[in-house]
């Protein structure tokens, strides 16, 4: 199908004007014009928005987990600031969850993806020698997701 305003063809446009392509299949899609619909490139987007979902749950928990070393092996330098962002995170891996409950059963998976990207992040961050960090990661999920656990501390914190 061309388009009125260019006369380019939907693949073309999906190549040359990504926002105008996307506009073109939804109005396509609406009006259940399916002959006429990019569907190799439909396809390809709709498969990589579920990629960057999972992405997004691994940087999460990458993230979260740096911030739990740190919490861990830097206790001196425990900051409101550390424990915002692990806060936060908890907050958002969450709200991840809520909004695509299959991405539960990937958590475990992802795990040790994302702890090999954690080490790096504590790391650069502690300026800690690798060796300071277990290889595995130490925290079991329910640990890494729960708002009362911190490690190294006796009780829930109040800060």
């Amino acid at each position: 199908m061309q388009t009125p305003q260019t006369g380019e063809t939907a693949a073309n446009l999906y190549e040359t004007d990504f926002y105008a392509w996307t506009q073109q299949q939804s109005q396509l899609l609406r009006g259940q014009e399916w002959k006429h619909l990019d569907l190799p490139n439909l396809i390809e987007e709709i498969e990589a928005l579920g990629r960057k979902e999972r992405q997004e749950l691994r940087n999460r928990l990458s993230i979260l987990i740096a911030h739990l070393l740190k919490w861990e092996f830097q206790a001196a330098k425990r900051s409101r600031s550390w424990l915002n962002t692990i806060r936060i995170q908890r907050l958002d891996t969450w709200e991840l969850l809520e909004e695509n409950p299959s991405l539960q059963a990937y958590l475990q998976e992802i795990l040790p993806k994302a702890y090999m990207k954690t080490i790096a992040l504590a790391i650069g961050e502690t300026n800690l020698p690798t060796k300071t960090f277990p290889s595995d990661c130490p925290y079991t999920l329910e640990q890494i997701l729960s708002d009362r656990y911190y490690p190294g501390e006796a009780t829930n914190i109040e800060y």
